[in-house]
């Protein structure tokens, strides 16, 4: 039972296949986030989940928040919240996951992506890396290309009135903690042949004017699970390289 939501909701948890649970952990937890047509099933399904969760050493979170944008929504439940406050407690009380920054990661694809960008970027204290692929990190774009169904949608999120309040802003965020002296190490992916490619350039071009480190590759692909399943992989070989085996 998730508190936060007044609800119960899906939770799906990929450990490493010879899991220690005396004494310390030696391991890091990615809080994976889905996109939104998806679930908290998603990467355990359509990607080598387990596979990494033994080559990387990592305990995978996969939490659900339907189609939310991981934002505490106007009209509707206080899915960041959950995410970044309630979750890591639930998931601490139940299983022998880190809590420390050092050892915590956020990563996410297309809203996902955007999830895992506004996690780290407003908790920097909290994350020390994002993994960010095919991001839907433009939500004033989304909301002038969609259809009127869409919109309908959002407003659940955002108000009547479609505006994005700054906290739900990736790009007024990014600017906001390139002030921080903490900072989260950012990875981030897109397909070259994807629809919202656009969106991943916007924001690689903005975060290279700010002090982070910000990594961005793009190669041949679409917005589909083959080049998510490839940028999960390059994400943990970037941001967790000493704990591959």
């Amino acid at each position: 039972m998730a508190e936060t939501l007044g609800m119960r909701t899906g939770l799906d948890v990929m450990t490493p296949a010879h899991i220690n649970y005396e004494g310390e952990p030696p391991y890091r937890v990615v809080y994976l986030l889905h996109g939104l047509s998806d679930n908290h099933t998603c990467w355990r399904d359509n990607t080598q989940l387990a596979r990494f969760a033994d080559e990387y050493h990592v305990i995978f979170i996969c939490p659900e928040v339907q189609r939310s944008f991981y934002a505490d929504m106007k009209h509707g439940p206080k899915y960041f919240t959950y995410i970044t406050e309630e979750l890591p407690q639930i998931c601490q009380r139940l299983f022998h996951i880190p809590a420390d920054r050092e050892h915590t990661f956020v990563m996410g694809l297309s809203m996902g992506g955007y999830g895992a960008l506004k996690c780290a970027l407003t908790k920097p204290e909290q994350y020390a890396g994002c993994g960010v692929f095919s991001a839907a990190c433009d939500l004033e774009q989304i909301i002038k290309e969609s259809l009127p169904v869409l919109k309908e949608e959002i407003q659940g999120i955002t108000g009547m009135d479609l505006r994005i309040a700054p906290e739900n802003d990736v790009f007024l965020l990014a600017k906001k903690c390139s002030q921080s002296p903490v900072k989260p190490r950012i990875y981030m992916t897109c397909g070259t042949e994807d629809h919202i490619h656009d969106m991943s350039v916007k924001f690689r071009d903005y975060m290279q004017k700010l002090d982070f480190d910000y990594t961005y590759e793009e190669w041949q692909g679409a917005h589909d699970w083959y080049f998510w399943n490839d940028s999960l992989r390059r994400a943990l070989a970037h941001l967790l390289p000493d704990l591959q085996k």
